[in-house]
């Protein structure tokens, strides 16, 4: 163990606590690393729950869920709080090409957009590559028709593809009705080739019109490009039977180890509840509620109560709007103070390989020497740079220090809001480590004297 580790946990205690310290990490890692019980939780929530998007009655089923499952794994003070949510229909989504060569296309609706008429719309397509190219279209070009915006998303082992394309998704459809356009049809923001579309939440702008807005699966995207390619005109049938009814009632279910000596401090584990309605949720986020339960159980079996509270949350209605975020940050605002650490996990089931932090300056030598308790996990430290989960966006706006445990992504996107994401997309070993990860991580900063905030709330170094 460095001078740093020692000095990190046994200023006051001496070293022989922080060898203790030490070997309790270590057995933290030996039990997760031979444990399937991630993957069996995982199991377990698609085949009893399934699909469970905001406000439907799998969402309901999911919180009963998560309720009995923490209770069955002896969390204390459960709970579920409640969040409003919005409550949109997918309803029916079909679509062809008219010409130049008749063909149906797969496609779905994103999440928020508005229906077609009843008997759908017809109208000629404009192919724009990305949205700046549709910023810079003239509007003559654009009104009337229904744009495609036929952007290919590259895979990377980070994700940093899905940022770079998911605009034309969240965007597009309030660019193209600036301009006059009556419908948007995108390249699902993917990286697999099979024939499901991803879907995804899209952005409206108030100021203007809303119209239809779907995702093309890549193969059928490939299709419509190529007719185009053919120099005649394309012509598209549309017609999707989305919308909204009245907002309802779901929550973030709370689960707890109380701390034994400073249970008002709290170190978050956190993950989301919902998924999308197209399919049961196994890797988007279903592992991550897993990965976030069994490690803090897991803490509780190999080392009983910490120091601080771990609290595990498992929020409602990430997918469509941050819901179940807001109102935790909302309703402990007067606490987030005593929050030593939040951390999600909410990018599939692939290995952790990269740990990034967001703390008070001061406090990054200590958490710097937690890499080498993570480097048996094939795990590198790469700094003050973390941004957190989406879900610790309000917190780590408000100065919550956030860690970021980063997942192999590199086949991620393939099944991201599909129907594709299915169990067996998820590997147990790879579970496991994550586990692993997250355990070591989260018991660390239970038991640390170095407080980790408040933590910069702009861009970190």
């Amino acid at each position: 163990m460095g001078a740093v580790a020692v000095g990190v946990l046994a200023a006051e205690e001496g070293a022989g606590e922080a060898e203790q310290f030490d070997r309790t990490l270590a057995m933290l890692r030996e039990r997760a690393l031979g444990s399937r019980n991630a993957f069996e939780l995982v199991r377990s929530l698609v085949v009893e729950v399934g699909p469970r998007f905001a406000g439907t009655p799998g969402d309901r089923a999911a919180v009963a869920w998560g309720v009995r499952t923490m209770e069955r794994l002896g969390f204390e003070q459960v709970r579920a709080e409640p969040v409003t949510v919005p409550r949109w229909v997918r309803g029916e989504a079909a679509g062809a090409i008219v010409t130049p060569h008749p063909q149906p296309l797969v496609l779905a609706a994103l999440g928020g957009s508005v229906g077609t008429p009843e008997e759908g719309l017809r109208a000629p397509v404009v192919e724009l590559r990305t949205l700046e190219e549709l910023e810079a279209a003239p509007g003559e070009a654009i009104k009337g028709r229904i744009v495609f915006l036929n952007q290919r998303m590259e895979r990377a082992r980070d994700g940093a593809g899905y940022g770079r394309t998911v605009p034309i998704r969240t965007r597009g459809a309030e660019e193209a009705a600036a301009k006059g356009a009556v419908a948007v049809l995108i390249r699902s923001v993917g990286t697999g080739n099979h024939r499901f579309p991803h879907t995804g939440t899209v952005r409206y702008d108030p100021e203007v019109p809303r119209i239809p807005a779907a995702a093309l699966a890549v193969p059928d995207a490939d299709l419509l490009e190529m007719q185009l390619a053919g120099g005649a005109e394309a012509v598209v049938e549309l017609r999707l039977g989305s919308h909204y009814l009245p907002d309802v009632e779901s929550a973030n279910v709370v689960g707890e180890l109380p701390g034994r000596e400073l249970p008002g401090e709290v170190v978050l584990l956190g993950a989301h509840l919902d998924a999308w309605d197209l399919g049961p949720g196994a890797v988007d986020d279903g592992a991550g509620c897993a990965i976030v339960l069994e490690a803090a159980r897991l803490i509780a079996e190999v080392a009983g109560r910490p120091r601080r509270t771990v609290r595990v949350v498992l929020f409602a209605n990430e997918e469509f709007g941050l819901s179940g975020a807001r109102a935790y940050a909302e309703r402990y605002a007067e606490s987030l103070a005593t929050h030593q650490l939040a951390v999600e996990s909410d990018f599939g089931g692939g290995r952790v390989w990269r740990f990034r932090s967001r703390v008070a300056p001061p406090a990054v030598p200590a958490v710097a020497s937690l890499a080498a308790r993570l480097e048996p996990l094939g795990v590198e430290w790469q700094g003050n740079r973390g941004r957190g989960g989406a879900d610790l966006r309000p917190l780590a706006a408000a100065g919550v220090p956030v860690a970021d445990l980063t997942q192999d992504g590199t086949y991620y996107f393939d099944v991201h809001h599909t129907a594709d994401d299915t169990l067996d997309k998820l590997d147990p070993g790879d579970l496991a480590q994550n586990v692993a990860a997250y355990a070591v991580l989260a018991y660390w900063a239970a038991e640390t004297r170095i407080p980790l905030g408040p933590a910069p709330t702009g861009d970190a170094e």
